[in-house]
């Protein structure tokens, strides 16, 4: 008797248990749906899976900074969001943002042609370029790189803000002369530059080369590429343009620099007793990623170029907006920002951006 008493009493609990639980999800149905007493009780639905669901919802805004000059060639700075509109791949993006951030941290690195064409400007580029670095160097805030180049890529300097150190890369920056050359109270035979290891490795036979594509594509993958995030990213090239050498090319390297979303700012200089400098390398691979090129012809104009440089890295805009697209593809996608007011078009003025980026890869972890 007391067997069925208890067996009874545990089919009473499990009864009202039922009932309560019953009971809650009703109520819970009914309170997701206020006002509404007909309102079926919810439909389970299956489990997500999380890593998808990030891919697809992942929101990824697109930075992209530009300068605004007047046909002057002087800043232009009082651009308002109505003024421009951007484009991605031809269609219209909606912009998020537009600000001058004349506070972001700069990450730099200055390039130094060291071929035979440079011999005899070499002093001058380096006395400019430290001037350069003890303007632009904000302490424990901006950071600089110094690369020098002839065939090979040779990191004279990696990142850092310490002004003394750079100043003594770019003093040490000296002319590398290929085996067998004599000129210049050169003895034949020289070799590299004492320091730290070439980045893109290489031989003696390529000092008498200038592979510029090269040294634009390491610096731009195992140099900027890694730098912080929020950080305004340039390269100060030095050259005569000329490429004699190496295995990328101004495509190559273009792209390499708007993947790292570095701008390039080129100081075509040389020795005319070579082939001149070829202006027109320079600026396509300037205009690619949103610089500028400049063409001194004495050092007074090459601190000016210098100064220049120094004033567009603190006046450009940031323009954020995200795109339509929002497939994390790895996929190079186009950009255009166009003038839409009709005044500043009548005043000449221009923008200068990167002309287009590398979308993130979703992450699958």
């Amino acid at each position: 008797m007391f067997g069925k008493q208890k067996l009874l009493f545990y089919f009473a609990l499990l009864f009202a248990a039922a009932a309560l639980t019953a009971g809650g999800i009703l109520a819970g149905a009914q309170r997701s749906e206020p006002g509404d007493s007909t309102a079926p009780a919810a439909t389970p639905t299956p489990p997500v899976d999380e890593e998808e669901e990030v891919i697809k919802v992942q929101t990824e805004a697109v930075n992209v900074l530009f300068t605004a000059q007047d046909k002057e060639r002087r800043l232009f700075l009082d651009l308002k969001p109505q003024d421009i509109e951007i484009l991605e791949n031809g269609k219209r993006q909606s912009i998020v943002e537009l600000s001058r951030k004349i506070d972001l941290p700069l990450s730099l690195a200055i390039l130094i042609d060291t071929s035979a064409s440079q011999e005899r400007t070499l002093p001058e580029e380096r006395s400019a370029a430290i001037g350069f670095v003890e303007s632009v160097i904000r302490p424990e805030k901006d950071e600089v790189a110094v690369v020098s180049f002839t065939g090979d890529s040779t990191l004279e300097q990696g990142m850092t803000s310490n002004v003394a150190r750079l100043r003594r890369s770019i003093e040490q920056v000296r002319f590398v002369p290929p085996s067998g050359y004599i000129g210049g109270n050169v003895v034949a035979g020289g070799g590299r530059i004492p320091g730290t290891p070439p980045l893109s490795g290489g031989n003696q036979a390529a000092a008498g080369s200038t592979a510029i594509w090269d040294a634009i594509w390491v610096t731009s993958e195992e140099i900027l590429g890694p730098a912080p995030d929020k950080t305004r990213r340039a390269i100060i090239l030095l050259t005569d343009g000329v490429n004699t050498y190496g295995t990328k090319t101004l495509a190559d390297s273009a792209l390499a620099a708007q993947r790292a979303e570095a701008v390039i700012y080129a100081i075509g200089i040389g020795d005319n007793f070579y082939s001149g400098v070829d202006e027109g390398a320079l600026k396509k691979i300037t205009e690619r990623t949103g610089g500028r090129a400049y063409f001194p012809r004495n050092e007074d104009d090459l601190r000016t170029a210098f100064k220049q440089i120094q004033e567009e890295l603190r006046s450009q805009y940031l323009l954020a907006y995200e795109p339509e697209n929002q497939v994390l593809d790895g996929s190079y996608r186009t950009i255009e920002i166009k003038l839409t007011n009709s005044e500043l078009r009548k005043l000449g003025v221009r923008l200068t951006h990167r002309q287009g980026y590398f979308a993130k890869i979703a992450r699958k972890d």
